[in-house]
């Protein structure tokens, strides 16, 4: 029987709410470090505050969700195997913080991408090296050395970091930068990481090649790792990437297939790279598929999580703080998350959705529909559902720091603010 579609998850009725979860991701909930209603808000990714969010807030769940959790499971959620023979729970001891953890690994990371830049050319270098900085936060190659060190310890109890795991964080953040330099000649975007984007400054046509380049470097540094596995895996990210921009180019009129549609876009633009690069270092130490599918299904749930939690500051953060102006993805004909669980309580959304936002009043109507909705707090409930899952996946390593790093950094990407 369908579920109804517009069932609520009321006060009081959590415990129901997550059986009817499981039975659509097919995996049974373990205890974890974070509770499902308690994010903590964050004056930066880093820093916790004590705003606490309020217990038991009505949750909608609607037919769409239900349908792609029960039918694609194996494609989205918690798509992990039955039974492992790894460590299921994790230490008790203080989590440690995944940023100062993982500092000396990442130290002169930009310095070296720039190396693998090089270039005669005066302009190009300058365009290739304009956002590799060293003043981003750097989330994806931390998470990939701290995937590293944590299955080098749980395949020999070394966490000595290989130096071709610590080129694969060099790799991630490169396709990562080259993916960008793309979008925001897509979008015509003008600020990124709150400076003026390349396209912006040098024309359309240069950032395109300047993303070539980047693109073209970081598969030379793959090449050199030596492993065909591993070529194989990184490979399937850019294949991801090309796919999930496409897919944001059109929409779906079932609003079943709707969502569907935004949670797997969401993994090949997003989580892609995330989870194929934590199985790459992990493929580089451990012959285990039990191992590579552990630090897949992480990596897979932080990213999607990621991005779901991404979408919710389009909406609830203002420009300064998330680097681009509010409502982006709207104006961009995007409806996220927050917009489609909106629709269900407000069905004069869905043709704005079909249109793109492209008429006139649009975006400010769609704006307020999900104000005015439980659209914001049915996407964190959801990204909070994935970081469960990761947090579930991580568990089963050996206990290590490195480890314990992981499952604290579920929380700061629940908490960010932007």
């Amino acid at each position: 029987m369908a579920i109804p579609w517009r069932l609520c998850w009321r006060r009081n009725a959590g415990s129901t709410g997550i059986s009817l979860l499981e039975s659509f991701c097919g995996t049974k909930a373990r205890p974890v470090s974070i509770a499902a209603s308690s994010i903590r808000r964050t004056d930066s990714l880093g820093g916790l505050a004590n705003q606490e969010q309020t217990p038991g807030r009505p949750v909608i769940l609607n037919t769409a969700t239900s349908n792609i959790l029960s039918r694609h499971r194996s494609r989205f959620l918690y798509s992990t195997p039955r039974a492992c023979c790894c460590r299921r729970t994790h230490s008790d001891a203080k989590l440690k913080d995944p940023f100062t953890l993982a500092e000396n690994d990442l130290t002169n990371l930009y310095d070296d991408i720039r190396k693998e830049l090089f270039v005669s050319k005066k302009e190009l270098k300058a365009l290739c090296d304009y956002y590799f900085d060293g003043k981003g936060k750097s989330f994806r190659p931390m998470i990939v050395v701290l995937m590293a060190r944590a299955c080098n310890i749980h395949s020999n109890g070394a966490g000595e970091l290989l130096p071709a795991q610590r080129s694969i964080a060099m790799i991630s953040e490169m396709i990562h930068t080259a993916s960008l330099v793309h979008d925001d000649v897509i979008d015509g975007s003008d600020t990124r990481r709150g400076k003026t984007t390349i396209n912006e400054m040098w024309g359309e046509k240069k950032a395109i090649l300047a993303g070539d380049f980047i693109l073209s470097a970081a598969s030379m540094a793959l090449a050199r790792i030596g492993n065909n596995t591993v070529v194989s895996v990184l490979s399937q990210v850019i294949e991801d990437l090309v796919r999930g921009e496409f897919m944001q180019l059109g929409s779906k009129e079932n609003e079943n297939e709707r969502f569907k549609h935004y949670l797997e876009k969401t993994f090949k633009k997003t989580a892609s790279l995330i989870a194929n690069s934590c199985k790459a270092v992990s493929i580089l130490v451990n012959s285990d598929p039990e191992v590579h599918e552990i630090a897949f299904q992480y990596g897979k749930n932080v990213g999607i999580a990621f991005q779901l939690v991404d979408d919710v500051l389009d909406f609830t953060s203002c420009a300064n703080h998330l680097g681009k102006p509010s409502a982006a993805d709207l104006r961009l004909g995007l409806a996220t998350g927050p917009v489609l669980f909106a629709c269900e309580q407000f069905p004069e959304l869905h043709s704005m959705i079909m249109r793109r936002f492209s008429s006139s009043g649009d975006v400010d109507r769609a704006w307020q529909y999900v104000v005015e909705s439980d659209g914001v707090e049915q996407t964190n409930y959801l990204a909070q559902r994935y970081c469960q899952e990761a947090i579930r996946q991580i568990s089963r390593l050996q206990a290590s720091p490195e480890r314990d790093a992981l499952i604290r950094l579920t929380e700061l990407v629940l908490s960010r603010d932007k």
